[in-house]
């Protein structure tokens, strides 16, 4: 089948890569010359696992290409996808002018039938925005070669997307008439062999329905990180609160996880999207508004743990362990570490960073700073600091030398946003340790007599509990911006 995708962003990268993957011809139209520029060289813009090989294999092969003609786009393909971005507007609302603008090309230059499906993530009723789009291209031609329109949004978590889009939950089909359900089952039919993954409802609930994904994600999050102040202020240990919690079937271990809050392009842009799209029908989308209020506090909790332990934070210097918003991505929209990065240096203090993957990232966003170094390994970044502030989860992070760390360090002061040490363990090799919903402890009396090989357990065990039984979530579902 050939497939014409309008983006060619983390979304409409990954789609083509894995449709072109399984036999489609995929055409990736871009405004965006220089990303067009860069593809074609074999260049690929963003950072997801496997995806470099994908791509390069699939134009080799001649199923895959780029450009910035839409007229070639428009001509190649009867599925015309949108994926483009939408940004949130000031208000919280998504911008549509992207996909509008991508609906209008396509009706200015559509001769025949075409299955237009938005993929992007947009809010309920979005379908008949570009409906009306396409209907006014035509009609300014006075050609009517018909059209049908589909909602297909993706459910992409940055770091596992192409497992995720090879091997889906479900596949969900919004239209409002059954003529291009046919279309679509064939269109993803190398996806849906071992059992029916089609989810065929109207556009207006398959819009809702990514919304109401993420959203639910979202909240359990900030559930879990509310519980957590609770539990630190009870003396209750969020981690064994959260397993016996997760042993219900009814409820599970996944996004149970206390930590610094969500972030990337999709969790917190599609909360205030939906928070924004109830209030227009007149629904006052009370939890949500919780569910947003209370990340936002949790990105400043390790700040405020670092400023009980020392007082002033005047020049002081904190090792950053992790910048992204995640592991397995370089992506840091909305990441914690940006929030905590800018408590610190107003506070008057220095940090040394380092994350597997987001350091370029990180070079693009802050530049050269007197207050930054962005160093080549973990442990380079802990020469010279006060405390250790682990933000992301990187599983390089979970089996450290503790013991080097702690002589590295000017004092072993660590502070665990993502929970992935037991506090009694770091406490007996002399840490004083901050976890979240953990309690904050301070370093047992020192164990001389402790045997190398029993420290060596000890350590063994730090990093195992509960880091062993840690699973990576992804948020976006698009946790993948468009």
């Amino acid at each position: 089948m050939k497939v014409t995708i309008f983006g060619s962003g983390y979304v409409g990268l990954v789609t083509a890569a894995c449709l072109a993957e399984v036999g489609h011809h995929i055409l990736c139209v871009d405004v965006d010359r220089r990303r067009i520029e860069r593809l074609g060289r074999g260049e690929v813009p963003i950072h997801e696992p496997g995806l470099d090989e994908l791509i390069a294999r699939n134009r080799a092969a001649g199923r895959l290409g780029f450009t910035h003609d839409a007229d070639a786009g428009v001509a190649h393909g009867r599925v015309q996808m949108i994926a483009v971005g939408t940004p949130p507007d000031e208000d919280g609302s998504a911008d549509l002018r992207h996909v509008l603008a991508v609906a209008e090309t396509i009706g200015a230059r559509m001769n025949d039938h075409k299955v237009v499906i938005t993929k992007s993530t947009v809010p309920v009723g979005t379908g008949d925005k570009v409906r009306a789009a396409l209907a006014a291209a035509l009609a300014r031609r006075g050609v009517a070669p018909g059209f049908d329109l589909v909602s297909n949004p993706e459910f992409l978590k940055e770091g596992a997307a192409i497992g995720d889009f090879m091997k889906p939950d479900r596949i969900v089909v919004g239209c409002d008439g059954d003529q291009a359900v046919p279309l679509l089952r064939e269109l993803y039919e190398p996806f849906n062999r071992n059992r029916d993954r089609l989810l065929v409802m109207d556009l207006r609930s398959a819009e809702l329905t990514k919304y109401a994904s993420n959203a639910m994600l979202a909240t359990r999050i900030s559930f879990m990180n509310e519980l957590a102040r609770f539990a630190e202020a009870a003396g209750a240990d969020i981690e064994s609160v959260r397993q016996g919690m997760g042993s219900d079937s009814r409820i599970g271990h996944a996004f149970l996880y206390p930590g610094l809050g969500y972030g990337g392009s999709c969790f917190p842009k599609d909360v205030k999207a939906l928070v924004r799209s109830a209030a227009e029908v007149g629904c006052d989308a009370a939890i949500l508004k919780a569910v947003e209020a209370v990340n936002e506090h949790q990105k400043r909790r390790l700040f405020a743990k670092m400023t009980r332990h020392f007082g002033s934070l005047e020049g002081r210097t904190i090792a950053l362990w992790g910048l992204a918003f995640k592991p397995q991505t370089d992506d840091m929209r909305e990441a914690p570490s940006r929030v905590l990065l800018e408590c610190l240096w107003q506070a008057g203090a220095r940090v040394r960073a380092f994350d597997p993957v987001a350091m370029g990232e990180a070079r693009a966003l802050y530049g050269e700073r007197d207050d930054l170094a962005l160093c080549d390994s973990a442990m380079a970044a802990l020469e010279g600091c006060d405390a250790l502030a682990i933000v992301t989860e990187w599983p390089e992070f979970r089996r450290p030398d503790l013991e080097r760390m702690a002589r590295t360090l000017r004092a072993p002061v660590m502070f665990d946003g993502r929970n992935l040490f037991d506090p009694a363990t770091l406490r007996g090799l002399g840490w004083c340790y901050y976890g979240i919903g953990r309690g904050e402890t301070a370093p047992s009396a020192p164990r001389s007599d402790e045997a190398p090989l029993r420290l060596a357990q000890r350590q063994a065990a730090a990093a195992r509990a509960p880091a062993a039984e840690r699973r990576t979530e992804r948020a976006s579902t698009d946790v993948a911006p468009a």
